[in-house]
């Protein structure tokens, strides 16, 4: 794949920003380069994600969406992270691999698609684990079908049904019609859910919610429009209660400076389940910054 088309005017994600990142940055503040924070074995996803030894989890700097109160600040809007050649991310993929991993998750690469694919189709062959795609749910159907066949799994977000509230946390006022129709686009190319012998999902879609502080209704109708509008057999929801105010959420939100409360939590757990919907919930704990990784370029040493 030709990358230099891709780059010169960028259009992989729906800010559209058209930016040459061959030689500047575009919105989501990242050039050509792959921009890595951290690769390595990941305890903590989903119980179908993580089944065995851990995925094999590759942090990407920078992102489209810019969420206020983003938990992966450090990369996602201060931009740290090491700039490595496409051959170095190959052989952490290999690498991540050959220390067991249950399968290889991209963390928010929409902005590097194009490197991906090219590395996929010089390795994929090797890799007899799937391939996860990790994302904040904000991404074009254009981009989308470029990984058709390449993708086993996709975990997307949905962050927002409200334009307001998209708009004030992530200025993304257009943010649930993209949104819904990506993960429709990545149910229609990953089809019913397939898991192998231990529970690992290897093919299928995991859609995930994070509950925000004063938004429970919001939620809810993120959890009528899956349940209307989804063939329930081809997707697990992942309600998650990890929310927490972090210090770098600014001033002019103080109603995201809490925590989410039980009953804001279970109010919308009930809702899914009484939709029939099935997934993962988790619990109070998960709230806490000790399960933010630490972002430390571990795992980018050259082999």
């Amino acid at each position: 794949m030709n990358t230099e088309k891709y780059f010169s005017c960028c259009k992989l994600c729906p800010r559209d920003c058209k930016a040459d990142r061959l030689n500047s940055r575009g919105v989501c503040g990242t050039g050509a380069e792959p921009v890595i924070a951290r690769a390595s074995l990941h305890q903590w996803e989903e119980p179908c994600i993580s089944f065995r030894n851990g995925a094999g989890t590759i942090f990407f700097s920078g992102c489209s969406l810019h969420c206020c109160y983003c938990q992966n600040n450090k990369i996602s809007n201060e931009f740290f992270g090491k700039s490595i050649s496409e051959k170095h991310l190959e052989s952490i993929i290999l690498s991540l691999r050959d220390k067991g991993a249950d399968n290889i998750e991209f963390v928010t690469p929409t902005h590097f698609v194009p490197l991906i694919i090219n590395i996929l189709d010089r390795i994929k062959p090797q890799l007899d684990i799937p391939i996860i795609y990790n994302t904040g749910g904000y991404e074009t159907i254009d981009t989308l079908r470029m990984l058709e066949g390449y993708i086993d799994v996709y975990i997307p977000d949905i962050k927002y049904y409200s334009s307001e509230v998209s708009a004030r946390y992530s200025k993304a006022p257009d943010y649930f019609e993209y949104a819904s129709a990506a993960v429709t686009e990545m149910i229609g190319q990953t089809g019913k859910l397939v898991y192998n012998s231990m529970g690992g999902l290897i093919k299928g879609t995991v859609i995930r919610h994070l509950v925000l502080p004063g938004q429970r209704h919001d939620s809810i109708k993120i959890m009528d429009w899956l349940a209307e509008n989804l063939p329930h057999e081809n997707f697990l929801v992942s309600i998650m209660d990890q929310y927490t105010p972090f210090d770098h959420i600014g001033e002019e939100f103080p109603e995201l400076r809490r925590r989410v409360t039980k009953m804001e939590y279970n109010s919308v757990v009930q809702h899914a389940a009484d939709l029939g919907l099935d997934g993962y919930t988790q619990g109070k704990s998960s709230a806490s910054p000790e399960y933010v990784p630490d972002f430390d370029l571990t795992g980018l040493e050259e082999r």
